[in-house]
């Protein structure tokens, strides 16, 4: 049997690798951005289906049903991101005799639709944050909407119903405001998903984020699995993740993995999934949404409980029972932390950074995992998302593991472009980061406090701009260059011509 892998980078190198670990073939798809890809090297065959573009290849359903049909696989996973959590994509892959590694097209689409979840989330019995039932049309009359906030109360979220990683988001704090941030939410909705509809969700004050993540299978068991902290982020998307949760007492653990049970049974749950909660400085938590699919820091858990979650969706998918104890789900073993290396430039408010890795220096050793979807040489795209790799670290306790994260952080090299690392190596050793009294509104807090850059420059970079400010001092009183060396003045007037540009 075969799996056709509907993805790229890092997930679907995992995934290949799970599949050959259980005896499966596997069958990598690729854009022309990718043809040389390192998913596309460890398959066992691939298929190229369009452009670089993603709307041209990775969305593009047709092309990948097809693929699955031409090279005879049975399965198809589709990772995360991309067709993931796209219904469409399932009940095409079931028209087509194609085994989905996932949820049912029904149970995608209800979840998938953040007022249907919160609607399914009420009628199991799980606390929602007070918002407004049903979404707006994209056409609804301002009025409506100023009703609706003022009821609800400021400050409140505009969210998008197909929304995710924060596009379609805007919290607002006055009435003001409203209307303007709608518009602006509205349309990077529909530019990201296709879908302008909007609901609006009161603002809980310094939330955490914590999700749980939990398996179904065909036989209607559900299990849950210990909790992970996701309150750092920045621009609404996770940076580092942990499990368990910091600061989290027993019963409030507990209660959650209950809650989740709940609502992934009331849709009857096939495959991998996480319900994310928001908890407010009393421990009261709130439904905010769930992800049909694998999350991107699935690999804490895994560190924490020892059981592997991509064979376990391989092995559900074939039919199997879960045979997971709970006492072994819920109970972490020792403390994981993963951070999300990205090929972003952080002195330039994280921009991206495409470009070819000329290097990478991978650390090792005891606890450390690194899962990545390029080797050097290898192009970051400017089409797609820039992560480089997910780095984990283990060890039996909170602190142990931040030491040894600060040591493998230290020891991780990227040449050719701009990376995270540093960033993180700088987090790391933050006070505030220790304490482990984290809030979704943390990493912009300790940012706000930050003025030397992340990266310092060189002796040398430091003599050229000194070289270029003093050019540029002459150039602006009309004064003649100095030449004192056979080709120095060229070199300060382009100095002097990258000043001005400024």
């Amino acid at each position: 049997m075969k799996v056709l892998i509907a993805n790229r980078g890092e997930i679907a190198v995992r995934v290949i690798r799970a599949s050959r670990e259980l005896g499966l073939g596997t069958v990598a798809v690729y854009s022309d951005a990718d043809r040389g890809a390192l998913h596309v090297r460890r398959a066992d065959e691939a298929v190229h289906i369009g452009a670089a573009p993603a709307a041209e290849s990775y969305l593009h359903i047709d092309r990948i049903v097809a693929a699955a049909a031409e090279t005879g696989a049975t399965f198809v996973h589709p990772g995360y991101g991309f067709l993931a959590e796209n219904a469409a994509f399932a009940q095409a892959c079931a028209e087509a005799g194609l085994i989905f590694i996932g949820p049912s097209p029904a149970a995608i689409a209800r979840m998938g639709s953040k007022t249907a979840a919160r609607d399914v989330a009420r009628a199991a019995g799980v606390p929602i944050v007070p918002g407004t039932d049903e979404p707006f049309d994209v056409d609804a009359p301002d009025e409506v909407v100023r009703t609706a906030a003022a009821t609800i109360g400021y400050p409140l979220l505009i969210k998008a119903v197909a929304g995710g990683g924060g596009k379609g988001m805007r919290t607002v704090t006055s009435a003001a405001d409203l209307i303007p941030a709608l518009s602006r939410a509205r349309s990077e909705a529909q530019s990201a998903f296709g879908d302008g509809r909007c609901y609006l969700e009161r603002r809980i004050v310094e939330p955490r984020h914590i999700e749980i993540q939990l398996l179904g299978d065909r036989h209607g068991t559900v299990v849950p699995f210990v909790e992970r902290e996701c309150s750092i982020q920045r621009r609404h998307q996770k940076v580092v993740e942990e499990s368990p949760a910091t600061q989290l007492a027993v019963d409030t653990r507990r209660a959650m993995a209950a809650a989740a049970v709940r609502i992934a049974q009331a849709v009857g749950y096939v495959g991998a999934g996480t319900i994310e909660f928001l908890v407010d400085r009393n421990e009261a938590f709130y439904f905010l949404e769930m992800n049909t699919r694998l999350q991107v820091e699935h690999p804490v858990t895994e560190a924490v409980t020892g059981i592997d979650l991509v064979h376990w969706q391989l092995r559900i998918a074939r039919g199997e029972a879960l045979t997971i104890d709970p006492a072994q789900s819920l109970e972490p073993r020792g403390h994981a932390i993963e951070c999300r290396v990205y090929a972003e430039d952080p002195d330039r408010g994280f921009t991206p950074s495409p470009g070819r890795l000329t290097s990478l220096a991978i650390p090792g050793g005891p606890g450390v995992r690194d899962d990545r979807g390029v080797d050097a040489g290898d192009e970051i795209s400017i089409f797609y998302d820039p992560l480089i790799a997910k780095l984990t670290v283990w060890d039996e306790t909170r602190a142990a593991a931040i030491g040894r994260l600060r040591r493998v952080l230290d020891e991780y090299r990227v040449t050719g472009v701009r990376t995270t690392l540093p960033f993180f190596r700088w987090l790391v050793r933050q006070p505030a980061f220790h304490t482990g009294a984290l809030s979704t509104t943390f990493l912009d807090e300790v940012l706000a406090s930050r003025r030397e850059p992340f990266v310092s420059p060189t002796p040398d970079q430091v003599i050229e701009a000194a070289l270029a400010a003093a050019v540029a001092t002459w150039t602006r009183g009309r004064r003649a260059l100095p030449v004192t060396q056979p080709g120095s003045a060229s070199r300060w007037q382009a100095a002097a011509r990258r000043e001005q540009r400024r």
